[in-house]
């Protein structure tokens, strides 16, 4: 086996965000500024992946860059079903999400957890479901967000006091 994959995932795994950029650029994925990317699985054709600006890949994310054509091989000398990836500016992909080849996900849209992206998202959208599908507007899940926010302080003990009291409504025991 080779050593280079072995330490790519390493890097990915473990290396801080910008040894991950670096890497995952090194491996050919195209990659914007100012990205958050805690996924190791870019499928065997990162190259075919283009990433904008700002966007946040939460763990587990899979992207596949190829389709399912291995039935057909004996028919065709050379059968391929390869397709790019490409995400948007301004967009957060939800934990253990799966991205399938020829998707594109427009700028400022929210992909939910486990959610299999089977075709391409318009921009302003939250998708989510299997096969996802558009849940509501950005401009809606703002207003979903800010209705449910909740002032806390930065402090974790205190933190954690305040939302005790928000979710439970009484003090814990902290025993």
């Amino acid at each position: 086996m080779k050593l280079k994959p072995i330490l790519q995932k390493l890097k990915l795994r473990y290396g801080s965000q910008e040894t991950v950029i670096h890497t995952l650029r090194g491996m050919g994925v195209r990659i914007g500024e100012g990205c958050r990317i805690y996924t190791t699985d870019f499928g065997g054709e990162p190259w075919l992946i283009k990433i904008g600006d700002r966007v946040c890949i939460s763990n587990d994310v899979t992207f596949v860059n190829h389709g399912l054509n291995w039935p057909f091989q004996e028919k065709y000398e050379s059968l391929t079903g390869f397709g790019p990836i490409e995400i948007g500016d301004n967009c957060q992909i939800g934990i253990r999400a799966t991205i399938l080849p020829f998707v594109c996900i427009g700028a400022n849209c929210i992909v939910g957890a486990c959610s299999v992206v089977t075709k391409s998202v318009p921009p302003d959208s939250v998708v989510a479901g299997n096969p996802a599908r558009v849940i509501c507007s950005m401009e809606e899940y703002e207003k979903k967000c800010v209705a449910r926010h909740i002032d806390i302080p930065l402090d974790r003990e205190a933190a954690r006091r305040v939302l005790e009291v928000h979710f439970w409504g009484d003090e814990a025991d902290s025993s």
